[in-house]
C-alpha cells in the first residue's frame, strides 16, 4: 500500500510539473485590424497626434459608414464624412481627400487605412489629414444609414459628441416663419421646440430653391461653423432632397395653451381643483366660446372599460366646463376650475382676484353637456388622467382638441382596431397627429409615440414652464414639469412667475 501510494504522488507531480511546462509553439492572439472611431477621437487633446499601430492599439484601420453624399452639392467640399456605433458609443470623423470624396455615396460600408494619417481639430470639427484615397475600400452599398432622432438642445449642449454624425431633426420650424418665395439656400436658423441650430444649403445644390417648409424632419450632418468671439458652433447640413421629408404646410395656431393645474389639495378635493391655461391671442368668449375637458380613468370611475366616446365619454370619466362668457388678453393667464376659487384647497390663498373664466362646482353639479357630479375631476390612482382644449362647446368623439395634456399610462383607455376608440390629441409639443418619422396615423394618447405624461406627485402645483410662439404657431421650448410645492398660504406669483409658460 505504501508502494502504490508512492507511485500515486511521484505521477501527480509528474502531471503538475509537465502542464506548467511553457508551450513555445501557441500563437497567442492576434490583434483586430479596426479601431472604433470613439477611441481614435479620444486620442486628440489639443494637439496633433499621428495615429500609428502602436498608439492604435495594433490596428491600422477604421470600418465605418459614409454620411456624406456630394451628389447635390451640399457636404463641404472635398470633404468624405464617416461614422460608427462601435464601443456602444456613435462617432464621426471628417477625412479631407479632395475630388475623391465625391466617389463615395452616403450608405457606403467602407475600410479606412489610417496608419500614418495625423489626427488633428480644423475649422471646429475632429479630421483624419493625409490619408490616401487608395487605402479606402468599399465592402458594401445602399447600407442602412443611422436613425438617430437627436433633439438640438442636446447637439448644443455637447456638440463635439454629435459632430460629424448623422441626426435626425423631428418637427423642424424656422424662424421667422417662411413668407411667399422663400427658400432654402443660406443660412436659415431652425428650431424644434427644444433648440436652435443653423440649417446651411449651398447656393449650388439641388435644393437651394426648394421653398421652405412650414415644418419637416431634416436628416442631418452635424458640422461646425465660425461663432462670436473666436467660438464655434453647431451647423446642420442635408446632403440630399430625400432627407427633408414634408410634415405640414399649414400653420397651426392654438388660440389656448394648458400652462398649470391643481389636482391633489389637501382634505376635500370637491370644488378646489383648477386648471391654469395662457391665451395666445385675444379672445370674447361670449363671441368665440371654448371648452374645457377633463377625463378621470381611475379603477372606480364610471362607466367603466374603454372610453367608447372618448373625451365625450362623460358619467365619471369626463366632465366638460364651457367657456362662453369673459375676455382674455394676449399673454394673459386664466383659470377653470371650482367655484371655490382657492390656491391649495379650504383655507389656503383666495385667488378670487385673478383672471376665472368658468367657476363651477363640479362635486354638486353635472358638467355642461356631459360628465357627472365628481369630487375628483382628475385621477390620484397612477391610471391616466387628463385635460384638453376645444373649440366650441359641442364636443364629440370625434373632436381633436387644440391644446392637450395627460397624467400618468395605466388604465384601460386605447384599442386601436377596427374601431379605434380613445382620447384624441393635437399636435402640440409633447403630440404627433401622425408619427414623424414613419409617417403612420396615431391620433390617441398612448398610440404610437404619444406617450408623455406628467408624472404625478402630491401636494404640488404642476407648473408646464414653456415658450409658445404664436406666430410660429409652435412650441419654441417645449413644457416640461416642474412640480411647485404648494401650502395654504401660498401666493399665485409662486404659480404664475418664473419657469411658467410664456410666449414668445
Amino acid at each position: 500500500m505504501k508502494r502504490i501510494a508512492l507511485y500515486i504522488i511521484v505521477l501527480v507531480t509528474a502531471a503538475g510539473f509537465w502542464g506548467c511546462q511553457k508551450d513555445n509553439t501557441y500563437p497567442g492572439g492576434k490583434v483586430g485590424a479596426h479601431i472604433a472611431l470613439f477611441d481614435v477621437r479620444s486620442m486628440y487633446r489639443g494637439k496633433d497626434v499621428t495615429l500609428t499601430t502602436e498608439n492604435m492599439f495594433g490596428a491600422d484601420q477604421l470600418r465605418c459608414i459614409v454620411i456624406s453624399d456630394h451628389r447635390e452639392g451640399n457636404m463641404p467640399e472635398g470633404m468624405l464624412i464617416v461614422q460608427d456605433s462601435n464601443r456602444l458609443a456613435q462617432r464621426g470623423i471628417a477625412i479631407p481627400i479632395g475630388t475623391a470624396a465625391a466617389q463615395y455615396e452616403a450608405g457606403d460600408s467602407v475600410t479606412i487605412h489610417i496608419a500614418g494619417a495625423t489626427l488633428t481639430r480644423k475649422n471646429g470639427i475632429h479630421q483624419l489629414v493625409g490619408v490616401n484615397p487608395a487605402g479606402i475600400k468599399v465592402l458594401s452599398k445602399g447600407n442602412r444609414l443611422p436613425t438617430h432622432v437627436v433633439a438640438l438642445n442636446k447637439i448644443l449642449d455637447k456638440p463635439e459628441v454629435y459632430e460629424s454624425t448623422m441626426a435626425i431633426v423631428v418637427k423642424g420650424g424656422f424662424d421667422p416663419l417662411p413668407g411667399p418665395g422663400d427658400v432654402l439656400s443660406g443660412d436659415k436658423m431652425l428650431s424644434d421646440g427644444y433648440g436652435d441650430v443653423s440649417l446651411h444649403t449651398n447656393a449650388n445644390a439641388a435644393f437651394a430653391n426648394m421653398a421652405m417648409p412650414v415644418m419637416a424632419n431634416y436628416r442631418s450632418i452635424v458640422g461646425m461653423k465660425q461663432g462670436p468671439d473666436d467660438t464655434w458652433v453647431p451647423e446642420l447640413r442635408v446632403a440630399s432632397t430625400s432627407d427633408i421629408v414634408l410634415l405640414s404646410s399649414v400653420v397651426e395656431i392654438a388660440p389656448i395653451v394648458i400652462s398649470g393645474f391643481l389636482t391633489d389639495p389637501p382634505g376635500t378635493e370637491g370644488n378646489y381643483e383648477y386648471i391654469q391655461l395662457l391665451a395666445t391671442q385675444d379672445i370674447d368668449f361670449s363671441v368665440t366660446p371654448f371648452s374645457v375637458v377633463t377625463t378621470n380613468n381611475a379603477g372606480a370611475s364610471t362607466p367603466g372599460g374603454l372610453p367608447v366616446n372618448g373625451w365625450a365619454t362623460g358619467g365619471l370619466r369626463s366632465y366638460k366646463f364651457n367657456l362662453t362668457s369673459g375676455t382674455v388678453a394676449k399673454g394673459e393667464y386664466f383659470y377653470v376650475g371650482g367655484t371655490a376659487r382657492r390656491i391649495f384647497g379650504s383655507g389656503s390663498t383666495s385667488m378670487s382676484t385673478s383672471k376665472w373664466i368658468r367657476a363651477y362646482n363640479y362635486s354638486t353639479t353635472d358638467g355642461e353637456g356631459f360628465g357627472g357630479k365628481t369630487g375628483n375631476l382628475l385621477a390620484n390612482s397612477g391610471n391616466a388622467s387628463g385635460m384638453a382644449v376645444f373649440e366650441g362647446t359641442a364636443v364629440t368623439k370625434d373632436s381633436r382638441p387644440v391644446d392637450v395634456v395627460m397624467v400618468g399610462l395605466n388604465g384601460v383607455i386605447l384599442s386601436e382596431g377596427a374601431n379605434p376608440v380613445g382620447y384624441r390629441i393635437t399636435n402640440t409639443d409633447w403630440y404627433d397627429v401622425i408619427h414623424p418619422l414613419s409617417q403612420k396615423l396615431q391620433p390617441f394618447f398612448r398610440s404610437g409615440n404619444n406617450t408623455i405624461g406628467v408624472a404625478y406627485a402630491a401636494a404640488v402645483f404642476f407648473k408646464l414652464g414653456g415658450i409658445y410662439n404664436p406666430a410660429l404657431g409652435r412650441w419654441r421650448k417645449a413644457r416640461s414639469q416642474v412640480n411647485v410645492k404648494m401650502a395654504a398660504d401660498s401666493q399665485v406669483s409662486e404659480i404664475e412667475g418664473e419657469g411658467a409658460t410664456t410666449l414668445r
